[in-house]
């Protein structure tokens, strides 16, 4: 039964994924970025579990990009899709909603890549499909808490646009970005990892829902830091 666990989690994954595009389509956006956040949950489970049992497989890692992509990549393109639907202000402009599709395309493209990649065993290629969901979850949220001050920008159609633009591109850049698996978890060989969760708890902590862009910020550029550092004593 132990190997079934890991794929069952990821499949918890993608019924979190079509619950929110439908909810989405209902104009749920917050319950639909909230699922976002709880199928986060079950994909970092999934591989945890699988290492910790032993029980990695190659249908797993299929089955895991499958999940992603729906959870991760289509889901987050219906919500820019609906945040841009609602910015537009007449149906000439409308055409300008469905280039949120863009997030899923790069999305496909990002797992795709990571699935014949090599290098991305220990370390990411370009933004992780997770990380930007989580990052396209949290606007509705903090348009709709911070609503003075963030709606305006948020909820605005060059903003939406040029926002899908940085980030399909960040799904396939070429950028090392280090991973959170926890091979154990000891100090030595973690401190990275261990000091971005701590920063990003008291972040959370301290500043709620707004702290998510600033952790996708920070995750991008301590990669960028450790990149270089590496890049320099070779």
């Amino acid at each position: 039964m132990k190997r079934h666990i890991p794929n069952a989690l990821t499949c918890a994954n993608l019924v979190c994924g079509g619950i929110g595009i439908i909810e989405a389509f209902h104009n749920n956006l917050l319950l639909s970025c909230a699922l976002i956040g709880v199928a986060a949950v079950f994909d970092f489970l999934d591989g945890f579990v699988a290492r910790l049992l032993n029980v990695t497989s190659p249908i797993g890692k299929e089955l895991d990009s499958l999940a992603d992509m729906t959870t991760f990549g289509v889901l987050p393109s219906i919500i820019i899709y609906q945040l841009l639907m609602e910015s537009i202000p007449d149906l000439t402009g409308m055409w300008k909603a469905y280039l949120a599709l863009f997030i899923a395309v790069f999305s496909a493209l990002r797992l795709a890549k990571f699935n014949i990649d090599p290098r991305q065993s220990d370390q990411f290629i370009g933004v992780p499909t997770p990380a930007n969901a989580l990052l396209i979850a949290s606007l509705p949220f903090i348009a709709r808490y911070h609503e003075e001050t963030w709606r305006p920008i948020i909820v605005n159609t060059t903003t939406l646009l040029i926002f899908t633009a940085v980030m399909s591109y960040l799904l396939v850049a070429e950028i090392p970005l280090f991973a959170l698996k926890f091979k154990s978890f000891g100090w030595k060989g973690n401190e990275v990892r261990f000091s971005f969760l701590a920063v990003s708890l008291a972040l959370l902590l301290g500043l709620g829902i707004l702290a998510v862009p600033l952790i996708v910020g920070l995750y991008v550029l301590l990669s960028l830091v450790l990149m270089f550092t590496n890049n320099s004593k070779s």
